[in-house]
């Protein structure tokens, strides 16, 4: 992170060697070089920070609420109706100022979520919500599509750079309008963490615990929407930073559950945006192109790298993938503490004892699926 926001600083028309950024941003430099980088430099480089930050804490949610890998904001209509949001004032010329943009955003952006998980049956299952996420945001592509037809040739330039996450021409205003979300949205966050923690041990696990699963499926959405739907606003939807930053993080901490998954999915989002934004701004330049195009360029293939090789791991350890990577000492935890809840004894590699009508504490045949087992998936000895 270091190297690339000395280099989003440094490296530009006018160039600024790194032992003088010191002095442009603490001794008020006048010169050229100095209103460069304080004023375009410095709250694009916070700006792309911030949005990563939000990005990939986001992804993370929306991959642990549904135990699916491939669960990420562009696939759920999240995006998309946020971008929808914004975008449709644009064309159709109706004057918003910028302080209720984000309004727009989070309403489309709930719109998205809210008809994914309307239609998926308020979250009843997730492989439902993430398949019919995919043909909302479909839907909603449509019709940014339509709007981008409808649009005439300037507001057709600034939809498209839009639309592919661009962090050009941002200011400090555009960095200042994101602290009331993030005031809301950061806490919500921390208190949503330890659910997320439950929910990836299966429904039915997660409801034998007191958790309610549609929910609390549903808030985990809402959270996602408050991080999302702001960032989106200002910058658009930079892809699949959400899908990146998850999966580095739980390569470096493969043993963890999301509450320790969750600040090094956001560092790792702020470093993905950050990185994609210094060839945005030099690869053609003078000609800048969009971030967005460089996160998915470079962001889809490091992820299915990282999806295949946890998949050999998975194989070679014979752990099973279903409902996500799970560390021993804790998934023996939960399912200890879902088979006390159940009134049955729990040692690992043995069936689990459950009460059943027909005698109390008689053990359940080994090929049995106990009432406490997470869905799709067995707790490793």
């Amino acid at each position: 992170m270091l190297a690339a926001s000395v280099c989003a600083l440094s490296l530009g028309t006018p160039a600024v060697p790194p032992h003088r950024l010191p002095a442009a941003l603490l001794e008020g430099d006048t010169t050229l070089a100095g209103v460069v980088v304080t004023e375009l430099r410095v709250p694009r480089l916070l700006l792309a920070l911030v949005a990563g930050a939000c990005l990939g804490a986001a992804g993370l949610v929306l991959q642990e609420a549904l135990r699916n890998p491939l669960a990420v904001p562009e696939m759920l209509g999240v995006s998309s109706g946020a971008a929808l949001g914004v975008a449709a004032p644009l064309v159709l010329a109706v004057s918003i100022p910028a302080a209720v943009q984000p309004l727009l955003a989070i309403g489309g952006a709930a719109l998205g979520g809210g008809l994914t998980l309307l239609a998926a049956g308020l979250g009843r299952s997730p492989s439902a919500v993430l398949l019919t996420g995919a043909a909302v945001a479909a839907a909603l592509q449509a019709a940014l599509l339509v709007l981008m037809v409808l649009a005439d040739q300037l507001d057709l330039q600034l939809i498209y750079r839009y639309l592919l996450g661009s962090l050009s021409a941002r200011t400090w205003e555009d960095v200042t309008g994101l602290g009331p979300w993030l005031l809301v949205a950061v806490p919500a966050l921390v208190l949503c963490a330890p659910v997320l923690s439950v929910l990836r041990l299966g429904d039915e696990d997660a409801e034998a615990l007191g958790v309610r699963v549609r929910r609390a499926r549903s808030a985990a959405l809402a959270i996602a929407v408050l991080l999302i739907a702001p960032v989106t606003a200002v910058c658009g939807p930079v892809a699949w930073v959400g899908f990146l930053a998850p999966h580095l993080a739980r390569r470096l901490a493969p043993g963890d559950g999301a509450v320790r998954w969750l600040p090094w999915s956001a560092a790792w989002g702020a470093v993905v945006v950050a990185v994609a934004d210094v060839p945005a701004r030099l690869a053609l330049a003078p000609v800048e192109t969009p971030a967005g195009a460089w996160t998915a360029l470079l962001g889809v293939p490091a992820g299915a790298a990282l999806l295949r090789s946890g998949g050999r791991r998975g194989r070679g350890g014979g752990a099973s993938r279903a409902a996500g990577p799970r560390s021993g000492g804790r998934g023996r935890a939960a399912a200890r503490g879902v088979g006390l809840l159940l009134g049955g004894r729990w040692r690992a590699g043995a069936p689990t004892a459950v009460p059943r009508p027909g005698g109390p504490g008689r053990a359940a045949p080994p090929g049995a699926a106990g009432a406490g087992a997470a869905e799709g998936a067995e707790v490793a000895p």
